[in-house]
């Protein structure tokens, strides 16, 4: 299948994704599905990111069309119940994945075992870097939580369809909101 990106293409995302993430950090790439993401930044010096999905079909796909690239994994794996030690990953990495488990039954609880997976496998000071459509009003409640012992910092993306200066205003249907989840020390 052709890869598709939801929401953002890397160079939509790539400034914001530089103020957060080094070239040298291990990033968690969480619900990569068939996108060109991975592929991007691992283009851009980015070489070591495990990705994880729920769908065997789309790793199994992806597994075969990246076999050439040292420092990328992938692995059948729910979001909710990562398989990864304590402490393993500088960055998780999450593009529409956050609201795909809101969309579905159980969603607060399996939100709030998400992220709770999320904390548990970054690195102190790390961060969970997601791309949403949910407005802060929506997003900050599951987010804001003292059990993750996360600062969180929100910022705008244009919609790659909608011009700058219509970004600008406060029309939240022009623009997806990145949320910057920095682990405390």
């Amino acid at each position: 299948p052709e890869p598709f990106d939801w929401y953002q293409r890397y160079s939509g995302l790539k400034d914001l994704i530089g103020q957060y993430v080094k070239k040298s950090d291990h990033i968690l790439q969480v619900g990569c599905g068939n996108s060109r993401l991975t592929e991007d930044m691992y283009e851009d010096g980015y070489t070591s990111m495990a990705n994880i999905d729920i769908s065997k079909v789309v790793i199994d796909h992806m597994t075969d069309a990246h076999r050439d690239k040292a420092g990328l994994t992938w692995q059948q794996m729910n979001a909710c119940a990562l398989d990864f030690p304590d402490d393993t990953f500088d960055v998780a990495l999450d593009k529409g994945t956050l609201d795909s488990v809101l969309c579905g039954e159980g969603s607060t609880a399996n939100v709030a075992k998400m992220c709770s997976e999320m904390s548990r496998v970054l690195k102190p000071d790390g961060v969970y870097f997601i791309v949403s459509y949910g407005t802060p009003e929506n997003r900050l409640s599951y987010l804001e939580n003292d059990d993750f012992k996360w600062r969180v910092t929100v910022h705008t993306v244009a919609k790659p369809t909608v011009a700058t200066a219509v970004a600008e205003s406060k029309d939240a249907s022009a623009v997806h909101y990145v949320y910057a989840c920095q682990k405390e020390a």
